[in-house]
C-alpha cells in the first residue's frame, strides 16, 4: 500500500509541476529574454527549453519509480497489466493527476492573474477530435516502440520521445493546442468553468482515450512474434532441455 501512496503523491506533484513548466517556459522566453510572440529565435529557445523540460520529467518518472503526469501514459500501460492495476490506475492515479493539474492552474492564476486560458479549440469538434486522436495515436505507438526496442539507453529513448512529442505538439498547436494530455487540459478547463462542455469532453478526453486504446491494440498486432519465430524458440528450448537431461 505504501508503494501505491507513493505513486499517487508522485502523480499529483508531477502533474502540478507539468502545468507550471509550460507557463514558466513562456515567462522565461517572453518576459525575461524579451522575445516576441512569433519571433523565430524565441520559438527556437522555447522549443529547446521544452525538450530539456521533458528530460527533467523523464528523470522524475525514473526517480519516483513510475510517477507520471499524463493519464494516457498510465492508460496504455494499464491496459496490458492485471485487472487490479487497471482499477488502481482508473480509480486513483488518473484522478490524482487531474487534481494535481487543477491545483497547479489555480496556483498559477493566483500568482499570475490573466496569464492565459490554456489550450483552445480553433476548429469544429469533429476536426478537433480527429486531430487529438491522431496525435495521441502517433505518440502512443512511438512510446510503445521505444519501450520495446530501446531498453538500455535512457538518453536515446528520452531524446526520441521528446522530439516526437514536440513535433506532434507543433503540428496540432494551431488546431487544438496539440495537448495529448487530458489532465493538464482539465486543469485549465476547470479554472475557466469549461470542464463539462461537450467540446472539452469529446476532444480532450474521449478522442485521446480511444486513440490510446486503438494504438495499444494495433501495436500488439504489429509487434506480435511471427509463427516461425515462436516455433523456432520452442524448438530451441526443447533442444536445450534435452541437452541438459543428457548431461
Amino acid at each position: 500500500m505504501a508503494g501505491g501512496w507513493r505513486l499517487l503523491a508522485a502523480d499529483f506533484a508531477m502533474s502540478l509541476m507539468w502545468v507550471w513548466s509550460s507557463v514558466l517556459n513562456k515567462i522565461f522566453v517572453h518576459r525575461i529574454l524579451g522575445y516576441g510572440a512569433h519571433e523565430i529565435n524565441g520559438e527556437i529557445v522555447r522549443y529547446g527549453v521544452s525538450i530539456l523540460n521533458m528530460f527533467f520529467f523523464a528523470f522524475m518518472a525514473k526517480a519516483t519509480k513510475g510517477g507520471a503526469y499524463n493519464p494516457l501514459t498510465l492508460l496504455s500501460a494499464a491496459i496490458s497489466g492485471d485487472f487490479s492495476n487497471f482499477l488502481f490506475t482508473l480509480g486513483a492515479r488518473i484522478p490524482a493527476q487531474v487534481v494535481g493539474s487543477v491545483y497547479g492552474v489555480r496556483l498559477i492564476l493566483d500568482i499570475f492573474p490573466g496569464i492565459g486560458r490554456g489550450p483552445r479549440l480553433n476548429v469544429d469538434i469533429a476536426k478537433g477530435a480527429l486531430t487529438e486522436g491522431f496525435l495521441t495515436f502517433a505518440i502512443v505507438i512511438i512510446s510503445l516502440g521505444l519501450a520495446r526496442k530501446v531498453t538500455n539507453s535512457f538518453f536515446m529513448k528520452t531524446w526520441i520521445s521528446s522530439v516526437s512529442k514536440l513535433t506532434l505538439h507543433i503540428l496540432g498547436s494551431d488546431l487544438t493546442g496539440g495537448c495529448m494530455n487530458p489532465a493538464s487540459v482539465m486543469g485549465w478547463a476547470f479554472a475557466n468553468g469549461e470542464h463539462i462542455t461537450k467540446e472539452h469532453l469529446i476532444v480532450y478526453w474521449l478522442a485521446p482515450v480511444e486513440a490510446t486504446l486503438a494504438a495499444v491494440w494495433v501495436f500488439g498486432i504489429l509487434a506480435r512474434p511471427k509463427k516461425d519465430e515462436v516455433a523456432a524458440g520452442k524448438k530451441g528450448d526443447a533442444s536445450q532441455l534435452k541437452s541438459e537431461k543428457v548431461n
